[in-house]
């Protein structure tokens, strides 16, 4: 079973049981509603916490992985620039090699 049904199931049990505690408990009904929803309120805080938390940590993730995307392009492009020199190169040295055995093989 995967931790988050655990803390879920958990955290719903919680709820639950509080609830049914005040419900339970020989209180005015006034005091009782008050009563669920500052419990209401502390659940709803918790998890806006906890979901502040989880974006946060994407956040993050989703930064680290654009600034290795980025490096990743970068070497690439300078990889493609070295290739694309040595090919260059690699043409006008065949160029002048070819000129120069032509000019032997016309004399």
């Amino acid at each position: 079973m995967s931790t988050g049904k655990v803390v879920l199931g958990t955290l719903a049990g919680l709820a639950i049981g509080a609830i049914a505690g005040i419900l339970f408990a020989p209180d005015k009904g006034s005091k009782t509603r008050k009563q669920i929803m500052d419990k209401g309120d502390d659940y709803l805080d918790e998890l806006k916490s906890k979901v502040d938390q989880i974006s946060d940590f994407l956040a993050e993730k989703f930064e680290s992985t654009k600034k290795d995307a980025e490096e990743m392009v970068d070497k690439g492009k300078a990889k493609y620039d070295d290739a694309k020199k040595e090919v260059k190169n690699a043409a006008s040295d065949f160029k002048q090699n070819s000129g120069a055995d032509h000019k032997h093989a016309v004399s």
